[in-house]
């Protein structure tokens, strides 16, 4: 018998109540993930506001506010119960792996996720765009000159920075699993978080509401943004995130963990 890893017994516990909400209730699970975007909206929103004025006090600040500020969307998350498509890329792998649920309800809840939370992101990101300090941005604003940045990478280098982002995600959400004290989670989640963000590597979730809040709040006229533009950095987000996410944290740790070592997290 293989001794039993209490991350493991946490992260079955988390796949057991994700099954159990979609099956009792899919609207109210579909709720969940579209609040995931609204706190990643919020996050976004307030990071490139802090950005755009770090921007004018001295050059090169606006980015580490950024990274900083934006963090805190995960602590939203993690402590408001919402669904988030990155993370379950993770569990419903896990869970699959460790036949805690069949292929077909893993792809359900992940595809469930990602549909609303890109619902979600679209919605509050709009609602976001009409609000006082994204209104009149100059044309060379740090949000738009980020969108510009975002839309320019080549397909390798998304999906490399997709990979790395959704390592940082899953390494925060399990490190937070770890940990008893709220003070310590919060800390710990703001500065793992702040890697990927510092680092600006691409999280297809965050993209969500980061291209639409771009997009309205640009009235459309940010070079080289048009649908196909954005989809190709969605795309190969989405695949490096799943590699990231998925396989590297997720399917990794859950085989390191089926062991009859005692050596389990």
């Amino acid at each position: 018998m293989n001794p039993i890893s209490p991350l493991f017994e946490k992260i079955d516990a988390s796949i057991g109540k994700k099954v159990d909400l979609i099956e009792s209730s899919y609207a109210r699970y579909a709720l969940r993930s579209i609040m995931a975007c609204a706190f990643l909206t919020l996050g976004t929103g307030v990071a490139y506001g802090i950005a755009i004025k770090g921007e004018h006090i001295v050059p090169g600040l606006g980015k580490m506010l950024y990274a900083f500020m934006f963090s805190w969307s995960l602590v939203m998350i993690l402590y408001m119960n919402a669904e988030l498509g990155t993370s379950n890329m993770l569990y419903m792998t896990v869970g699959y792996y460790r036949r805690r649920l069949n292929f077909l309800k893993a792809a359900k809840i992940l595809w469930t996720c990602i549909l609303f939370n890109l619902i979600g992101g679209i919605i509050f990101a709009y609602l976001l765009s009409l609000t006082g300090p994204f209104q009149d941005l100059p044309h060379n604003s740090y949000l738009f000159e980020s969108a510009v940045t975002k839309l320019s990478k080549s397909t390798l280098q998304i999906f490399i920075e997709g990979i790395f982002a959704n390592i940082v995600v899953n390494v925060a959400v399990l490190v937070s699993m770890r940990m008893k004290d709220d003070a310590g989670k919060i800390l710990a989640i703001i500065f793992i978080i702040f890697i990927f963000a510092y680092l600006g590597f691409e999280h297809v979730i965050a993209n969500f509401p980061f291209f639409t809040l771009a997009y309205f709040a640009s009235n459309g006229t940010i070079a080289g943004m048009d649908f196909g533009s954005v989809m190709h950095n969605l795309t190969f987000a989405l695949l490096g995130n799943y590699v990231g996410g998925g396989l590297i944290i997720g399917l990794g740790y859950a085989w390191l963990n089926n062991t009859k070592s005692t050596y389990v997290d």
